[in-house]
């Protein structure tokens, strides 16, 4: 076999279609004897059949919110972490990590936290452009499949739930496809975007390490390195997701900082988080680099059923250099019942002396957007979900999306859960810019798509 890691995954695949009996699988995974790839098959074939339920582990926080599946997160969302403090480590074993629990290495992985795991997510478009569905993303090419990422990440979480000693995670994501587009860092491999414009690209897109204190107010975690900007509703990983392609809203924003982050739990309500980064999208030894501050604030209700999110997610009162955001953000999320929620996130952009080509030679001027964004998200049943999202973004100088307009957007979406290993998401996409002709590359005003994508974990 020529490619036996993607062949196993398509054994388990198939195995899921034909439904495949659990009793006689659910040993195959775990019997050392057989070969690698033939265990990660059959874990994908014990994965889909239905399991007992298992205690939750101990916790030292609210109760999570949510459910997931079928929603992307159980949690009320908190960026750059992880995990808040508190939250133990609730993630799947996945049926990479139980292929490799025969070995020696898996074996050390296991003894020693370590997590490896990952997912593959293309994804098939229709639209009515023809040249470009900007400024949608990440399905910027119409009328096509696309291969949007594979992620394979390794990490270990710090165990936050006890109190008694100091603990250390880090984590690592490896990106590759077509979404590296936007997730690029300038300074990190940049040069295949910025300098060749690959169509498919890698981007080492999280690197970091995280040291936990127990002992600063109820727990404190300190990351140093590359992590996710704060504190997006949206974010780069496909399964984080409610839905396929994103809002403006989020595609004109910051995607990844690199610096470090305190994040503090001051109580089961209040969480503070205190950063410095070298500027939004640009590593810290690049010349564009700007000390930047970082400052945000979680409130969760004792109903755990609001929460509200403002955050300062740059200032430096610098000039432009790459991508010199001064941004300040708000996020607000409601819960009506355990099976429907809404969040909202809407922000002011600022970035100072632009050199628009509409000004004369030598002049800047600090342009301005401004969005809002709305999820209203219904559990239709444990594996299914749906999303509804509707945005206003206005680009008042043009700087962000190329175009002095004002965007609408509504979304229609919903993610099956096929096993726990695999999810389908289908989605519909209307799209209007009302002052200037922003869509298929500057011709029309309006733009609908038909959208879906599959993720497959491992």
């Amino acid at each position: 076999m020529k490619h036996p890691w993607f062949a196993a995954i398509a054994a388990g695949m198939v195995a899921i279609c034909l439904n495949a009996p659990a009793h006689a699988q659910a040993a195959a995974s775990s019997d050392c004897e057989r070969g690698f790839f033939a265990r990660m098959a059959s874990a994908y074939r014990e994965d889909a059949q239905p399991s007992a339920p298992s205690d939750a582990p101990p916790r030292r926080a609210m109760d999570a919110p949510l459910d997931s599946p079928p929603f992307p997160s159980a949690e009320w969302q908190l960026g750059g972490v992880d995990n808040n403090v508190g939250v133990p480590d609730t993630n799947a074993r996945y049926p990479l990590q139980k292929a490799l629990s025969c070995n020696a290495l898996g074996q050390w992985l296991d003894r020693n936290r370590i997590e490896v795991y990952g997912w593959i997510a293309p994804s098939i478009n229709l639209s009515s452009s023809g040249k470009s569905n900007y400024p949608v993303s990440y399905v910027s090419r119409p009328n096509r499949v696309e291969f949007d990422q594979f992620l394979f990440r390794v990490e270990r979480l710090p165990d936050t739930v006890q109190t008694d000693h100091i603990d250390w995670g880090f984590h690592i994501d490896q990106l590759y496809g077509y979404d590296y587009h936007y997730t690029t860092m300038k300074g990190v491999f940049s040069n295949q975007l910025l300098n060749n414009n690959r169509v498919n690209g890698y981007d080492p897109m999280i690197f970091y390490g995280n040291i936990y204190i127990p002992w600063v107010a109820q727990g404190m975690q300190v990351i140093f390195g590359r992590y996710l900007s704060l504190p997006d509703i949206e974010a780069q990983f496909s399964p984080n997701n409610y839905l396929v392609t994103h809002s403006v809203l989020y595609t004109m924003d910051a995607y990844t900082n690199m610096g470090i982050l305190t994040t503090t739990k001051l109580n089961d309500q209040w969480t503070l988080q205190v950063g410095l980064h070298g500027g939004d999208d640009v590593a810290v030894w690049n010349k564009d680099a700007r000390l930047t501050g970082q400052l945000c604030v979680r409130w969760v209700s004792r109903s755990n059923n609001d929460m509200l999110y403002p955050c300062i997610e740059s200032y430096n009162n610098k000039r432009q250099t790459y991508n010199n955001l001064q941004e300040y953000v708000v996020t607000w999320g409601h819960r009506f019942n355990s099976r429907v929620h809404t969040l909202t996130q809407a922000y002011q952009l600022t970035v100072n002396s632009v050199a628009l080509s509409s000004l004369p030679a030598g002049q800047t001027k600090d342009t301005h957007a401004y969005g809002i964004v709305n999820y209203f998200n219904v559990e239709l049943n444990p594996r299914t979900m749906m999303s509804f999202r509707n945005e206003f973004y206005y680009d008042a100088d043009g700087q962000r999306s190329g175009y002095q307009t004002h965007y609408t957007t509504s979304t229609l979406g919903l993610t099956r859960w096929i096993t726990p290993d695999l999810e389908v998401r289908p989605e519909v996409r209307y799209d209007h810019a009302s002052d200037v002709a922003a869509y298929d590359g500057g011709t029309k005003h309006t733009q609908w798509m038909a959208v879906m994508d599959m993720i497959v974990h491992f």
